[in-house]
């Protein structure tokens, strides 16, 4: 039997994983290509679009559409995933101000406030705030695509920059804390990586309640899973003879 705190818990199935390695392989370009726009590099290749042999305008639109068609797989293959991604993320509950009031030293000390969410918090902001800003990202992005010029080409494009703006140090943030640059993370880039699982330790530490869950139901499921006579001591045994 494992010792409590260094077992594994299942955080991320595959299909996560999955999903959110596409997310993050045609976000990033996109982040680097428009900001390379954005701060005057047109005509002047980025390195990324160098290597693609192309500028940076038609690799952003490349990596756009690209971004629309994995946004759309969870509306196809993950509804179930939706629901439960929508439900925890949305959750609020007694004591996540505590959380908030004790999260900036806990970034460095790993001394986070109780909560009782598969998601801290944070994380639950960061959820909204990406999902939304990259759906609008998309949105308006294919829209400009299609229009040329005109009042609403100039709004749209007005939408796009700003919500850049928002979006950006949210996801610049969230990478920090899923390659555990603060120390009070550490250990959690395992649970999108390497598997999807995470030591117990980590897991109490960072998302207790959930944490807590996990191992009680896996107790449980142990139970259920274990041979019939597995267990019995051996005077049980004897006095059912």
């Amino acid at each position: 039997m494992e010792a409590s705190g260094s077992r594994l818990l299942n955080r991320h199935p595959r299909r996560v994983r999955i999903f959110h390695a596409a997310v993050y392989l045609t976000t990033l370009p996109l982040l680097l290509t428009g900001w390379w726009l954005l701060l005057g590099g047109e005509g002047n290749p980025s390195p990324l679009a160098r290597l693609f042999g192309t500028g940076d305008t038609r690799l952003h639109v490349w990596f756009g559409r690209a971004l629309l068609v994995v946004a759309l797989v969870p509306l196809v293959a993950g509804r179930k995933g939706i629901a439960s991604f929508v439900r925890e993320t949305l959750r609020v509950d007694r004591g996540d101000g505590r959380w908030w009031v004790r999260w900036p030293a806990g970034s460095l000390t790993g001394r986070f406030g109780r909560h009782e969410g598969r998601f801290d918090p944070g994380q639950r902001l960061a959820n909204i705030v990406i999902v939304v800003g990259l759906l609008v990202l998309t949105g308006t992005g294919i829209a400009l695509t299609l229009l040329h010029g005109g009042p609403v080409f100039a709004q749209l494009a007005r939408i796009h920059k700003w919500t850049t703006y928002i979006v950006t140090p949210f996801i610049l943030g969230h990478m920090l804390i899923a390659f555990s640059v603060l120390p009070g993370y550490r250990g959690v880039w395992r649970s999108m990586h390497l598997g999807g699982r995470v030591q117990e330790a980590t897991a109490r530490r960072v998302w207790p309640g959930w944490a807590e869950r996990s191992v009680r139901d896996g107790e449980s499921k142990a139970i259920e899973d274990r041979p019939s006579g597995v267990g019995e001591s051996t005077s049980s045994r004897h006095s059912q003879r």
